[in-house]
């Protein structure tokens, strides 16, 4: 069952999502050469509970940081390490969340790492638009296949695949709701959207082959055939008019 959010429940979650679009905002500035993934885990805690509020992800079914840090070839779920230390050229995926007063956010970016090449800021470039060909679905009357279908058609158009044993969910009150919203699929099926819906869509999209594999740590997920891959994220509300985006930093400052 798809939960419809009251007024008052997405308010707190606006809140709690304009905490995690800042710190994505500003890991734009903080991501360098030489930095380590432990330090933007860090500095992801550091700003969540400045702001009183919970890290989303640490102790999420056992995950034992406050951001998921993938880099290069690494898919999602990359945990944060002091001895990761970010070379010139490298990409990282941030996935990140806060709880405020019992209610989710949730979003992702990646990131280039210095001076990349041309081909992994493509792949960052369609990654991000390929959400926003999604967004374009997210309203009331749409069927939730719609917003996979335009991910896909998006994706693989541009000569890159879409991930898909992980998917984007429903958010709320937990971390994952119902429905799963894959990144690929069929036009036309599934529920039909209405207002107060909330989802965190998030493309997974790879340089070469969308297949997967989990690493011995039992988290983090690498590409099979050692290709990049990169990653966007957002809380999402479903409206009558135009979609809500609750942890986009611009389009928070636009609504003000």
């Amino acid at each position: 069952m798809i939960i419809i959010k009251s007024e008052k429940e997405l308010q707190l979650m606006r809140e709690a999502g304009a905490v995690t679009a800042r710190i994505l905002h500003e890991l734009s500035e903080m991501i360098k050469p030489g930095i380590t993934t432990k330090e933007v885990d860090d500095f992801v805690e550091q700003i969540i509970l400045e702001n009183r509020m919970i890290p989303a992800f640490k102790g999420y079914n056992g995950y034992p940081a406050n951001a998921c840090t993938s880099v290069n070839d690494e898919v999602v779920h990359g945990i944060p390490s002091k001895t990761r230390r970010l070379l010139e050229g490298d990409i990282i995926s941030v996935d990140a969340g806060t709880i405020y007063k019992g209610y989710y956010s949730d979003a992702a970016r990646t990131y280039p790492v210095g001076r990349t090449d041309e081909a992994a800021e493509r792949l960052i470039t369609v990654t991000r638009e390929s959400f926003y060909e999604g967004l374009k679905f997210c309203k009331a009357g749409f069927r939730l296949s719609d917003i996979s279908h335009a991910i896909q058609q998006y994706v693989e158009n541009n000569g890159f695949s879409v991930v898909r044993d992980y998917v984007g969910h429903g958010i709320g009150k937990m971390m994952h709701e119902e429905p799963q919203i894959p990144n690929y699929g069929i036009p036309g099926r599934g529920p039909r959207l209405a207002a107060g819906m909330a989802f965190a869509i998030e493309p997974m999209v790879n340089e070469g082959d969308w297949q997967i594999k989990v690493m011995t740590d039992n988290w983090t997920v690498k590409t099979l055939d050692g290709k990049r891959s990169a990653h966007y994220e957002n809380t999402v509300i479903i409206t009558e008019e135009e979609p809500l985006l609750l942890t986009e930093l611009s389009a928070i400052e636009g609504s003000l």
